[in-house]
């Protein structure tokens, strides 16, 4: 099966709608679909099959604007079961969160995750480098216990040190503890005055850019 990854539009968020009523049990009203688009239409992907052009998955996804370190949340992920083993889940994360990365300089990217969808923990963890920081406890409708993940992205010091100690291995624990210390001395006159936080005018823009769009396809 020929599968396209590419960003969502407005006509395929009741599309993307019907696909996660399909996989999840936690739905969301058409105007959180809406404010995602709205607000952060570089983070929204779907996987179309090239074959019969219907959105067999997506990822929703946005910016914790407010927030510091500034970084990006994936609200939702799914995938319909004809089109599973494909690495579709890992295409679409992978591209929202290179925007994440590259577009909103987010340092990394927090989700949840039920403790019983091993799964999708396993996706998480082993593929795309997820680390589990928490537990919190009743956070799904049902009752069920959520795990609090973050991925580090390149922006990170987090990730540099990470990346830095996997490089030195745990049998040179000095010459790591050198390398770091380096790394941070050198990292110093580089790091930016502040994080820009998205502003009323950026909302504004995306919308506009959303609805232009949205005119083009309809000519």
């Amino acid at each position: 099966t020929m599968v396209n990854i590419r960003k969502a539009t407005i006509n395929d968020l009741l599309e993307m709608q019907n696909c996660n009523l399909f996989c999840l049990p936690e739905n969301y009203q058409m105007k959180y679909y809406l404010y995602h688009i709205l607000s952060w239409p570089q983070l929204l992907y779907v996987a179309e099959d090239e074959h019969t052009r219907k959105i067999v998955g997506y990822v929703l996804a946005k910016m914790e604007d407010n927030a510091k370190p500034l970084h990006g949340h994936i609200t939702s992920l799914a995938v319909l079961r004809s089109h599973r083993k494909l690495g579709l889940a890992t295409k679409l994360m992978n591209t929202a969160q290179k925007e994440m990365e590259t577009v909103f300089k987010a340092e990394y990217v927090s989700l949840h995750v039920r403790k019983s969808n091993t799964a999708a923990y396993h996706l998480y963890t082993k593929t795309l480098g997820y680390e589990q920081h928490e537990i919190e406890s009743k956070y799904y409708a049902d009752g069920e216990d959520a795990y609090y993940m973050k991925c580090y992205l390149s922006n990170s010091k987090e990730h540099t040190k990470a990346e830095k100690n996997t490089k030195k291995g745990k049998d040179e624990p000095k010459e790591a503890e050198e390398s770091k210390a380096k790394a941070e001395e050198e990292k110093t006159p580089e790091k930016p005055s502040g994080k820009k936080a998205l502003t009323k005018e950026d909302i504004a823009a995306a919308i506009k850019k959303a609805e232009l769009q949205k005119a083009v396809q309809n000519k």
